[in-house]
């Protein structure tokens, strides 16, 4: 079994671009209805952005956790691409460490440092 990830967006080619340089993936032009941009990361699922009439509205049911070896580089590069803090500062917890993003369609997601 493979998992792909489905993101809706009102803004598919804003956002097209902004994941693909996040994820460091070409972004292919939009599927033959252009309502859907599938992008392909070296690692980890495949994620799908699929464009919608409505804006996002409430809190993520589910987000994307981005594992990394430097928290604070890595929170510095996606902040210069577009994406925003949602907490002051990083939060520990569970032996783990991580910040809390948006997307500049407020989709949540979070940095995480990567254990291995």
């Amino acid at each position: 079994m493979k998992v792909e990830v489905t993101l809706d967006c009102r803004d598919l080619g804003r956002l097209a671009a902004f994941w693909g340089a996040v994820l460091g993936c070409h972004v292919p032009p939009p599927h033959a209805d252009g309502k859907y941009v599938t992008l392909a990361p070296a690692s980890g699922p495949v994620l799908t952005l699929q464009q919608v009439p409505e804006a996002k509205a409430g809190k993520n049911r589910m987000h994307l956790d981005l594992l990394v070896s430097d928290l604070n580089a890595e929170a510095i590069r996606l902040e210069s691409l577009g994406a925003r803090r949602l907490a002051p500062s990083f939060t520990e917890m569970y032996g783990q460490r991580w910040l809390i993003l948006a997307d500049p369609e407020g989709n949540e997601f979070c940095l995480a440092h990567d254990p291995a």
